[in-house]
């Protein structure tokens, strides 16, 4: 019996994403999060006494800013070396030669498989052979795996790649593969990285995603980590998921709806809070809220979404001791506006909610919509308009969500004047 590690995406020293434009953010422990994060995994590896480590890929971000990303990476695997226990990595697209200026050599129980075509490394004192290869340049778009070799006899035969798989939202279709085209290679593991959220992808074989090592940012929520593998006898291998973050990223949903003031609102936003404590194991956490619902306190809400981010602070703040930061909060709410006011609407307030159902439903005039905010995209800052939040007027289905919160603010406002008349 033997056991070992398979992590991936460990992104050593990643920038912060715009984190250091908000007031209060925790960017000193954010900005060593990685690090810390690789510490749980070298502290894993050496207290679960396993075989071998592997880093399936994307082992830093891209080119560092000096060597001391490259040097902390020697001083964590020598403390593997000291306890006997060899490194594996297959080079990612944020590794590749082109993406990375600078280089320091790996102490020699780092072994980093060659990017010019697969390659075989044994372990002769427990019988396993790992396949693998790097990547040479940052975008490979072929399938790596179809020329990786065959299994070798007597061995636990494990394959390493990063890669799409078949495919995955938000992330680069890079080294792309099918299971049936890994599972024709006869290996008893895959050893996948590149995507971020732990997936197995087939049980027989095992092909597995372990996820990135630490969450970065609100499209890497909950837990983080590595997977531990543990071989029998029989060369049958089992999963066990350790989680290895020091920061977890976590997104809380709101229901507003009912709430008859923005106080009720906060009080709601504490009790999922709790919760989310409870569920997060006591970490520090960041956290994304998004407030939605048909609401009485949609208009107190709206008309100062300064005040009531900072009352969801200060109730974070309070609720936790300290432990949670607010990144952001969403407000979705709309106001309650009755069907029956929207059937019985003539006039201007008619005209409105045949508009807005012609532009919701039509691609082509969201485009034409698009190029009408055209000159008012070029007056916006540029920072509004950057990662996955930022501003797109160019994109019809951000404008489409953009529609869908501004059509309960107009046609309230038009439904209450009519009643006033």
């Amino acid at each position: 019996m033997f056991r070992f590690l398979h992590a991936a995406d460990i992104h050593l020293d990643s920038p912060l994403h715009k984190l250091d434009y908000y007031e209060g953010a925790p960017v000193d422990e954010l900005r060593q999060a990685t690090r810390r994060a690789l510490n749980n995994l070298v502290q894993t590896a050496i207290r679960e006494n396993v075989s071998f480590v592997l880093i399936s890929g994307d082992l830093y971000d891209g080119d560092w800013k000096d060597y001391n990303t490259g040097l902390y990476f020697v001083s964590q695997t020598s403390k593997l070396r000291d306890a006997g226990i060899p490194v594996y990595i297959v080079a990612g697209n944020h590794d590749a030669a082109g993406k990375i200026s600078r280089a320091l050599r790996f102490p020699e129980s780092v072994h980093l498989f060659p990017s010019q075509k697969p390659a075989t490394l044994r372990i002769n004192n427990i019988e396993v052979a790992i396949h693998g290869q790097s990547f040479a340049s940052p975008a490979v778009k072929k399938d790596l795996s179809a020329k990786y070799p065959p299994p070798l006899p007597g061995c636990f035969n494990i394959g390493m790649l990063h890669t799409c798989a078949t495919g995955r939202e938000e992330h680069e279709p890079y080294a792309p593969c099918t299971l049936e085209g890994l599972r024709s290679k006869g290996y008893d593991y895959w050893a996948l990285g590149h995507v971020h959220q732990h997936e197995v992808l087939m049980e027989d074989p095992l092909i597995v995603f372990p996820g990135n090592i630490q969450g970065r940012h609100v499209r890497e929520t909950g837990p983080k980590g590595c997977v531990l593998v543990s071989v029998d006898d029989s060369g049958r291998p089992e999963l066990e998921f350790k989680t290895l973050d020091v920061i977890r990223w976590v997104i809380v949903n709101v229901d507003a709806s009912g709430a008859d003031s923005g106080y009720e609102v906060v009080d709601r936003f504490n009790k999922h809070l709790e919760a989310c404590l409870d569920e997060n194991e006591g970490l520090p956490l960041v956290a994304r809220v998004v407030i939605k619902g048909n609401t009485q306190s949609h208009s107190e809400l709206a008309s100062d979404m300064e005040q009531w981010t900072n009352e969801i602070r200060s109730a974070a703040v309070d609720t936790s001791g300290g432990q949670v930061w607010v990144e952001k909060v969403k407000f979705c709410t709309k106001p309650p506006l009755s069907d029956k006011a929207l059937k019985s609407a003539d006039g201007a307030i008619a005209e409105l909610v045949h508009l807005l159902d012609e532009l919701q439903s039509d691609p082509d005039r969201l485009h034409d919509l698009a190029d009408e905010l055209a000159d008012l995209e070029k007056k916006v800052p540029r920072e509004l308009k950057e990662g996955a939040d930022g501003i797109k007027f160019d994109d019809p289905k951000w404008l489409g969500s953009l529609l869908d919160q501004v059509r309960p603010m107009l046609l309230k406002r038009l439904v209450c004047k009519k009643e006033s008349e």
